[in-house]
């Protein structure tokens, strides 16, 4: 796991708690926010506003793939970590010129998806999606890279935890808010919102500082470096490129495979689950007011508990033993979708404890995971490694995500005449309406269980050797 010896000093619970008052762990909270917002509007609160202008599941599947920007942003963060933007860079520098232009498509194209209804205009709907999407995984690059290199390894737990705390607001505001705005008003309006509040991570840009850049990344341009064009392109494709990776198998040996399976298969179940969370809901009866007051308004205060949670958990205890915790009960979780899918009706109280388990774990998951990614990365390299990584921890869940409608679909068609499956949904009395979501939780839940035997197996190989990061 990450690079943990048994003669460390680790902080008491005091002083872990108070490392949140430093001034980079609190702008890691506005950029947090800024890094959260677009998400859910182009996949969960999407999904439900497709799913009530009627939408089929499987379609809103495939169009979850929108979200598959995020799980390849490591193709572009090469250049998001070594091409400057003139004249951004020049007034800003590279992290924050990147994330001002980010930002500013992001506005544009949430305004952009205010406009078209699903049931006329899905395909420009679609395409104004991509477009955030890409804005977005491409803001996410330079924001990870400020929020590593701006603290050092005593606050990136901190960090962590003060990033997810923005980063839940955002899905508590684009969750939520906007369903909410939608129900009182319409869609339109309640994009046009969520528009105007992508205007905090510009203000953040342009207040805080620029991250110190590493010595060792210190490079000339592009275009001023000497030899002729193809030498300079060959040259920085080298650097920009090859390096990172490179750079990460030589810390890393052989273990760096083991280690980036792990990472792809830490959230696969939660992330998978996500694509059918909005529209599970809407067919099992709930309104909504009520979908945004329990998933997202009570559930955002359990995944802030989580978050701040699990930012001193790590500064108390490190990450390996947490992580495998989090691994584990990641899945878990799941079956508690599949009890609530079972009971066959709207029952607040028990989607208020589904809620409760699964956001309150996936917080602390979240911030523990962060501290792990960060603690992988040489600055030299900061966001094409750590885009890397966050690339292979989404891309397994969101590709499985795509095919969720159809895979619910499917179950729902065929789940009686499944061995087992079949006669567990006859004991449980599940109505045939729900019977597709019992088994794509279940699905979802088993999808998850690689993760905790390679977890264990990690965390002994590193115990094994110390000093290897793992």
């Amino acid at each position: 796991m990450a690079d943990e010896t048994a003669t460390a000093r680790r902080p008491g619970w005091i002083e872990a708690i108070l490392s949140y008052r430093h001034g980079s762990v609190r702008a890691a909270l506005f950029l947090g926010f800024s890094s959260g917002l677009p998400l859910l509007l182009v996949f969960g609160t999407l999904s439900a506003r497709l799913r009530e202008t009627g939408v089929d599941r499987t379609t809103i599947g495939f169009i979850s793939w929108v979200a598959l920007a995020y799980a390849f942003k490591f193709a572009w963060a090469p250049l998001v970590d070594r091409l400057a933007l003139p004249p951004l860079t020049t007034l800003l520098g590279r992290r924050r010129g990147w994330m001002l232009l980010a930002q500013a498509v992001i506005v544009g194209g949430v305004i952009a998806m205010a406009q078209f209804d699903p049931r006329t205009d899905l395909r420009p709907l679609v395409i104004a999606a991509v477009i955030v999407a890409f804005a977005s995984a491409t803001q996410d690059i330079a924001v990870d890279a400020w929020r590593i290199e701006a603290t050092g390894p005593d606050l990136q737990g901190p960090t962590a935890g003060a990033y997810q705390l923005g980063y839940r607001i955002a899905i508590l505001s684009a969750g939520a808010g906007a369903l909410y705005a939608a129900e009182i008003y319409d869609w339109t309006i309640a994009y046009l919102a969520m528009a105007a509040l992508g205007m905090v991570g510009i203000v953040t840009t342009l207040l805080i500082r620029e991250s110190p850049r590493p010595v060792a990344t210190a490079e000339k341009p592009l275009l001023d470096a000497p030899g002729d064009p193809l030498s300079r392109i060959g040259a920085w494709l080298m650097t920009a490129v090859v390096g990172p990776f490179v750079d990460y198998f030589q810390r890393m040996g052989w273990l760096g495979l083991a280690i980036l399976a792990f990472i792809a298969l830490f959230r696969i179940s939660d992330i998978t689950l996500g694509v059918m969370a909005n529209p599970f809901y809407i067919d099992m009866g709930f309104s909504k007011s009520d979908i945004a007051s329990v998933t997202k308004l009570y559930g955002f205060w359990l995944s802030v508990a989580g978050a701040l949670a699990g930012g001193v958990i790590v500064a108390r205890y490190g990450v390996r033993a947490p992580l495998i915790w989090m691994a584990l009960l990641l899945p878990l979780t799941n079956l508690l979708f599949a009890l609530l899918a079972a009971r066959g009706a709207p029952d607040l109280w028990l989607l208020a404890a589904t809620i409760s388990a699964d956001n309150f774990v996936t917080g602390i998951s979240g911030s523990v995971f962060i501290a792990y990614l960060s603690g992988l990365t040489n600055t030299a390299y900061t966001a094409t490694q750590y885009a890397l990584f966050t690339s292979l921890m989404l891309l397994p869940g969101k590709f499985l995500g795509g095919w969720s409608g159809a895979i619910v679909d499917w179950a729902e068609a065929n789940s009686r005449k499944m061995p087992l499956i079949g006669d567990l949904l006859m004991v449980l009395s599940v109505t045939p309406k729900h019977e597709g979501y019992v088994v794509f939780f279940i699905y979802t839940t088993l999808v998850g269980l690689p993760a905790v035997i390679l977890s264990i197996w990690l965390a002994r190989r590193t115990m094994a050797t110390p000093g290897t990061a793992g």
